[in-house]
């Protein structure tokens, strides 16, 4: 008997939360399935499954063996594909991205992706949470801002400037504001970020919007903006369309802040997957010309 016997058919119960799905997850019977894992309680002396007719849970033995042998099985599974077909990517690639973003660009990149390995499946989790992609399993994020978690590797693929704006009515009201401190005696449309940076005499400032609007949708706070509302602060794709017709006009531009990196971010022990590899390339030849090119198209229409 091996020590790994029964393992693969506990994780496949444990994910599917049934005898029967992860029976035919594995392409095996459901009392193969049955039988393996009481083999496998008998050898590890626990109870790994609460079961009834009509559910089966993890007790809580269960719950730390199923952690601990999860990442077992994807480090074995990736060990076999480094020693394996190096070029073709294959397996689960899980990937994370803000929701915006990934929608707009991410999405459509790794669905193209996708497209071109058959052997390879795609899961997509967007979401403004920053999820931790070690300990949630994820193969790969795509993040702005500072990434200081040491167990990951960040891999620069695209870049983005975020521009203050307001639109002509607002303007006309309640005046241009001449500097960053001035922003506190106006409406600011806040979105996700809480704080808007500035760059003056070489130094970073940070402004933390106020007003009587906040929205978690960058669609939603540039319609307010171009309403009249309120001043807002948002990247370049969302702020370029509406510049050129005039229906918001620029603020601030002398102390604009730095363009924003955008990085790939993924967990130090995968960075040598042809999964990982190749759809970080991927990123780099294709993002940033995506989005320079949707802003460019929107503005033309």
């Amino acid at each position: 008997m091996s020590a790994w016997d029964g393992i693969d058919e506990f994780i496949s119960v444990a994910t599917t939360g049934s005898f029967t799905r992860g029976a035919k997850a594995l392409g095996v019977s459901t009392t193969h399935v049955s039988r393996s894992i009481m083999a496998l309680e008998r050898r590890v002396q626990a109870q790994l499954f609460h079961r009834t007719t009509r559910s089966v849970g993890l007790t809580d033995t269960g719950r730390v063996f199923f952690e601990r042998c999860e990442r077992i099985a994807e480090d074995r599974d990736e060990a076999i594909a480094l020693i394996g077909d190096r070029s073709a990517p294959q397996g689960e690639l899980r990937v994370t991205c803000s929701t915006a973003m990934g929608e707009r660009f991410v999405a459509p990149i790794i669905r193209r992706f996708a497209m071109q390995h058959p052997k390879l499946a795609i899961s997509i989790e967007l979401s403004n949470r920053v999820i931790d992609l070690v300990g949630e399993g994820f193969d790969l994020a795509v993040r702005t801002g500072t990434i200081t978690d040491p167990r990951l590797i960040a891999t620069r693929v695209a870049s983005r400037s975020l521009y203050t704006c307001a639109a002509p009515s607002y303007l006309a009201s309640a005046g241009r504001p001449a500097r960053v401190k001035a922003l506190e005696e106006h409406e600011c449309i806040a979105g996700t970020a809480s704080a808007w940076h500035f760059t003056v005499d070489g130094r970073e400032i940070i402004h933390r919007p106020k007003g009587r609007f906040r929205c978690n949708s960058g669609h939603a706070v540039m319609e307010a903006c171009i309403s009249g509302l309120g001043i807002c602060q948002l990247p370049d794709f969302y702020v370029l369309p509406y510049i050129k017709h005039g229906m918001v006009e620029l603020l601030l531009e002398d102390v604009q802040a730095a363009d924003e990196p955008i990085w790939a971010v993924y967990p130090q022990r995968r960075h040598l997957l042809p999964k990982v590899q190749q759809v970080v390339d991927c990123l780099i030849h294709e993002l940033g010309p995506a989005m320079n090119s949707r802003g460019s198209s929107i503005s033309s229409s």
